[in-house]
């Protein structure tokens, strides 16, 4: 049995089966010991300091004990708490991104997913750089400046140097005022050598989801293809650390796995970062499996309902307060804003799911033939900002951090001290100006720039407020963007 070692750099170590069953254990056990919980609950608020917040964060085993307390007044002081940390360090900002297929060739056999090898009905479609170069207009013309780009694992359709090209067009296109500031990659497991590759080509945050920790079931759920070695795609991380990219990103698929085993070797695999290169996750993603061709989420019996769920995404921000957490539009309307309060900082818009689902359709038609999963918030990018902003939220298409070096360590660092804040609340601002002017509604517009002006009263240094007062005015008054902190 492998012996449990954060520091390890072997996957059954620092995911030890028999440390998670123990935490499960000691969790049931003391999940009504009031006096810990009382600790637990204390240790992870938000203390103020001289130098700004200061957040201790819970180990897995201690957040574990939060999420099995099922004594109800405990779980809305664990959900006040997560929206207290999450206003300490990220504020009322939410980050704006859309994902981006560019191929659904794949050769795994993963069961929860319509790209995998044997589904024979789905279409297979692969961009070319000049389908890419139009749905990168599309997205810019909706007002996005931040992106996500999924590939399936096939490397004959979808080699590196497709991706690589694929990276290099996106950055290239220059379309009336809008760019793309920021791609976030998230593609299979590679080698520490094309880790490298992506990190020199600018990619932002390196994304790969787990889909489960659970050894047996992971190779049960992915019976064929290289994404079948749990070892290796577990260890990616580290191979992307390595090979220099400093921001990547967690996620399982919740009802894969039985949710407390999985949501204890996430955090798990939080601490491994930390202990082994200093910094953890750049992001969290709490995906839930959805409907999709050939799927059906009702064969995988370890869904979780909306109240689990919520408690999850509450318990992560208590254990990994610096951390942002992504929830897509595979949940509607109702549950995101639910989970909005309770930690989630970052979230996609008028997002597809399909390859080839944004160039030649309105905001209100979609392509379905290609889709990974059936999208429940198909609210435009200009109706979920306007609805952001209705709810005290204020939407950010900033990419400063990353494009100032403000990445790995050092965007942490700033965070943990709550300097970060200095930085994030003007490029808010200055970046919705951006949208408010050039792509949205009379309406949404209205709400945005109401929202401004209230918001630059808060921003504390009379400096800072000063110079984006006088750089949201040349953004309304002329063609300069791109202003930054």
């Amino acid at each position: 049995m492998a012996i449990y070692n954060p520091a390890s750099l072997k996957a059954e170590e620092f995911i030890s089966d028999a440390e998670i069953r123990e935490t499960l254990a000691y969790a049931e056990a003391n999940k009504h010991n009031l006096p810990l919980i009382e600790a637990l609950l204390e240790k992870a608020r938000p203390k103020k300091t001289a130098n700004g917040h200061v957040c201790a964060g819970l180990s897995h085993r201690e957040a574990s004990v939060l999420l099995a307390c099922d004594i109800p007044e405990v779980t809305e002081r664990i959900f006040k708490i997560a929206e207290e940390i999450k206003l300490a360090f990220y504020g009322n900002r939410i980050v704006i991104f859309a994902p981006l297929y560019l191929s659904n060739y794949c050769i795994n056999g993963c069961v929860y997913c319509p790209y995998h090898a044997k589904n024979k009905h789905i279409p297979r479609k692969k961009l070319s750089q000049e389908e890419l170069r139009a749905e990168v207009i599309a997205l810019q013309d909706q007002g996005h400046k931040r992106l996500a780009i999924e590939a399936g694992e096939d490397p004959i359709h979808n080699p590196i140097d497709y991706i690589l090209e694929c990276i290099h067009t996106i950055y290239s296109i220059h379309h009336k005022n809008g760019d793309i500031r920021r791609v976030n990659v998230n593609i299979a497991a590679t080698t520490v050598e094309n880790y490298r590759r992506l990190k020199e080509a600018g990619i932002g945050t390196y994304i790969l989801f787990q889909e489960t920790y659970h050894k047996e079931s992971y190779e049960q759920l992915h019976p064929t293809g290289p994404k079948h070695d749990y070892a290796y795609h577990t260890e990616a991380m580290d191979r992307a650390m390595d090979g220099g990219i400093d921001d990547v990103g967690l996620g399982v698929l919740f009802g894969l796995e039985y949710y407390k085993y999985d949501f204890a070797g996430l955090l798990m695999h939080a601490e491994h970062l930390e202990a082994v290169h200093g910094v953890g996750p750049h992001t969290i993603s709490v995906p839930r499996i959805k409907r999709a061709d050939d799927i059906d989420p009702d064969a995988f019996d370890n869904g979780i309902d909306d109240d689990t769920f919520a408690k999850i995404t509450a318990c992560i921000r208590l254990a990994v307060p610096y951390t942002g957490i992504i929830i897509s539009t595979r949940e509607n309307e109702n549950i995101r804003s639910r989970l909005l309060r309770l930690g989630v900082s970052q979230v996609s818009g008028g997002s597809r799911t399909s390859v080839g689902g944004y160039a030649g359709y309105s905001s209100d038609e979609r392509p379905h033939d290609t889709e990974q999963f059936d999208v429940s918030d198909q609210r435009s990018l200009d109706e979920v900002v306007c609805w952001l902003m209705e709810n005290g939220h204020i939407p950010s298409f900033c990419t400063a951090c990353y494009r100032e070096g403000r990445t790995g360590d050092r965007f942490m660092s700033l965070c943990k001290s709550g300097q970060i804040l200095n930085c994030c609340q003007p490029n808010a601002l200055m970046t919705l100006t951006e949208y408010l002017v050039d792509y949205a509604s009379e309406k949404t517009r209205a709400v945005g720039f109401r929202m401004i002006e209230e918001e630059l009263k808060r921003i504390p240094g009379e400096k800072v407020r000063r110079i984006a007062e006088q750089n949201i005015s040349d953004i309304k008054s002329s063609n300069r963007r791109d202003f930054r902190f």
